[in-house]
């Protein structure tokens, strides 16, 4: 006799209860495997002395999110994460990195209550993050395979109703065009 409950938790064969803890597949293998070298490539961003390395590990970090979005079967997000932010920003970072530093510049030795106040934030933006994600229940509860057609998420991108980006969209370009200006100006003054 075979019998499973609603969430397919607890499975009764033959009078014997067996409990499945966790179904491991490919995909979750591969999605982990990305997620701890996106976290450990992150860390390593933000605690490098080096300013070009840590530009090399956030294009790791970029890689790492598009292998995630072509994991989901979003190859045109995948492709747009490579094209542009790995390829297009990371270069950008790197010429105004090479353009405005010299050749040995490091990052200055922060206090301790700096790195105090620093580790206070991110605990409390991790704690705030977990408290949202476990409190809320999403609305699709399961994941369904397969690719959005491009004329939908050209849509969402560019359509002003609720759920969809043009503002953001907007937000972020004037974002990377004072970052451009700014560029330029620190490079004009030296």
């Amino acid at each position: 006799m075979n019998i499973s409950g609603e969430s397919g938790d607890i499975c009764f064969v033959e009078g014997v209860k067996k409990q499945r803890i966790m179904d491991i597949t490919l995909d979750l293998i591969v999605f982990l495997i990305l997620a701890v070298f996106m976290i450990v490539s992150s860390i390593l961003a933000v605690t490098t002395g080096r300013i070009l390395r840590s530009a090399t590990y956030l294009l790791f970090v970029l890689f790492g999110t598009a292998g995630i979005y072509f994991q989901l079967n979003y190859s045109f997000l995948g492709a747009v994460q490579l094209l542009i932010y790995a390829g297009g920003i990371t270069v950008l970072y790197v010429f105004s990195i090479l353009l405005t530093s010299g050749q040995g510049d490091k990052a200055e030795k922060l206090k301790n209550s700096k790195k105090f106040a620093g580790l206070v934030t991110a605990l409390a933006g991790l704690v705030i993050c977990l408290f949202i994600t476990l409190k809320n229940e999403f609305v699709p509860s399961h994941f369904e395979h397969g690719e959005l057609p491009v004329r939908t998420v050209g849509e969402a991108l560019m359509g002003m109703g609720k759920y969809q980006y043009l503002l953001p969209f907007e937000v972020i370009s004037v974002l990377l065009l004072a970052c451009i200006v700014g560029g330029i100006l620190i490079a004009r003054k030296r």
